[in-house]
Formats: structure tokens, sequence, C-alpha cells
């Protein structure tokens, strides 16, 4: 499988159905404008996630997320990478019901450029997944861990560790895709169910924490690039001390003032 260069030519919905089989799909999460824009030619798919309340809010999960912050970051990764196919994540209890699903995700492609929006739940959310998608709105599914369950479920929880738990993943992906959503995030899944997971659906499956063999692959940029220093889940891998660096360059600017070594003649108008 060859490595494939983003052309920054705007993804959608054909190309990255047509990438299952044949190649993988690469996928981050931004925030802001700034960051969106660096991961632009990089990413097939940027991510608008509701983790930003628990990397950059400080809370212990992602259920306090508002619809208003997501548009909010929506519309500032939308304008940091202008190609970019962006997804947003709908946060918990805006989707309870068909129509509270509808509304709340029709307001997220008024106010935004969102190309989808992404939905946990399987078999359980497929009527509200198949109720979106007869009008209009993409649909990204999310099986597996599914953190906005995680207070009903007392914690995360890997799964797929027994037949039952296996045999019900699939048929939540099963379901997912029947009810038209166009890609599925796997998060959290012991990686032999993460493969017959993909092996069952047609639409690509993105893992997080599934092992290599789904069809792409998603992580939390803070986690990715190492600014998140609580804890690293087995799952990650730095590509950066970003914690380190950033601490190491702000102390380095506070000696640069204190030695009056910041600014100097080429840095005064």
């Amino acid at each position: 499988m060859s490595i494939i260069v983003n052309s920054l030519e705007k993804m959608n919905i054909t190309k990255i159905k047509q990438a299952k089989n044949q190649y993988k799909l690469t996928v981050i999460t931004a925030y802001d404008a700034l960051f969106a824009k660096l991961f632009e030619k990089s990413a097939d798919m940027i991510l608008v996630g509701d983790s930003l309340n628990m990397s950059f809010a400080g809370k212990k999960d992602t259920l306090s997320a508002t619809l208003e912050q997501m548009i909010y970051h929506t519309n500032a990764v939308c304008a940091g990478a202008k190609n970019a196919f962006v997804i947003t994540d709908m946060p918990f209890a805006t989707y309870i019901n068909k129509d509270e699903a509808l509304k709340n995700c029709a307001k997220v492609y008024q106010e935004t450029n969102a190309s989808a929006v992404k939905i946990e739940g399987g078999e359980d959310r497929a009527d509200i997944i198949k109720h979106l998608t007869s009008n209009s709105i993409a649909v990204m599914g999310h099986i597996g861990l599914m953190p906005q369950y995680v207070r009903s479920e007392g914690g995360y929880k890997v799964r797929g560790k027994t037949k039952d738990d296996e045999e019900q993943l699939i048929r939540d992906a099963i379901a997912v895709e029947k009810a038209g959503a166009f890609a599925i995030v796997v998060e959290g899944v012991m990686s032999d169910v993460a493969k017959k997971i993909t092996q069952a659906v047609n639409i690509p499956t993105i893992g997080i924490g599934a092992g290599k063999d789904t069809d792409g692959q998603v992580l939390v940029w803070s986690d990715m690039l190492g600014f998140f220093e609580e804890f690293k889940p087995k799952f990650v891998r730095h590509y950066l001390s970003g914690a380190t660096l950033i601490k190491n360059a702000v102390e380095q600017y506070r000696v640069d003032v204190q030695t009056q070594n910041f600014p100097n003649k080429e840095e005064e108008y």
C-alpha cells in the first residue's frame, strides 16, 4: 500500500468511501484556526472533537461541551483550514431523539462550513442516524468505547473482550452503515475485533485504540504532540515533546526578559 500525499484538494464523501481497502485515512482533531491550518496539508479529515473540553477546558469528561462551543470551534477550524473536510462532534444530549438531532445538526450546517457531524452510538442510535442522512446530513458514526457514555458505563472500558460484545459491536457497525453513515470511528476495541468490524462493513473505519487493521486512524492533537501531561493512553504515540518544548521556550523568554536580552536593537522601533 503506497503513501498518498494530500494535494489539498477538498475531500468529500465519495473519496472517503473509495479509500476503503485502497489507502489509510489520516484524521486529527483541531479546535482553532492556527492548528487547523498547520494540520490541513496532512489530514484527510479534521475532527472538531468534544475532547476539547478535557484537553483545553480542564474538564474530567466530554459531557459538558455545548452545541454553542462546538459551533464556535468549528467556525475557527473552518476559517483556518478552508479546504479541509471538517467534522463536528455533536455534543452530549444534542441528539436524544430524531427531532432534536435534526434540529441541532441543521444548526451546525447552517452556522458553519462543517462537511459532516459525528454521533456516538450503534444499533441504539441507528434510527437517529437514518433520520439525519435522509435529511441531507452527512454522519460519521462512533462505536466501541464512547466517551459520552462514560458515566452510564462506569468509566472508560475497552470493548470486544467477550464473544457477546464482539457480536454486538459488529451489529452496531452494520446498523450504522445501513443507516447511511459514510464512516465509523472505532474506539477502544480489541484489535482482532476491530479487524472483524472493518471487514463486516463497506464504509471506512477510523480507529483510535483499535489496532492497525482499521481503514484509518484518528488522534487528539494535544495527545499526539505531547502537550497533555496528565497521562498518556496506551494507544497514543508522541510525535513531539510539545509540553517540554513549550516550557523550555517560555523559560528562555523569562530569562531573556530579566537579563534584558529581549528585546534587542533589531526588535525595537
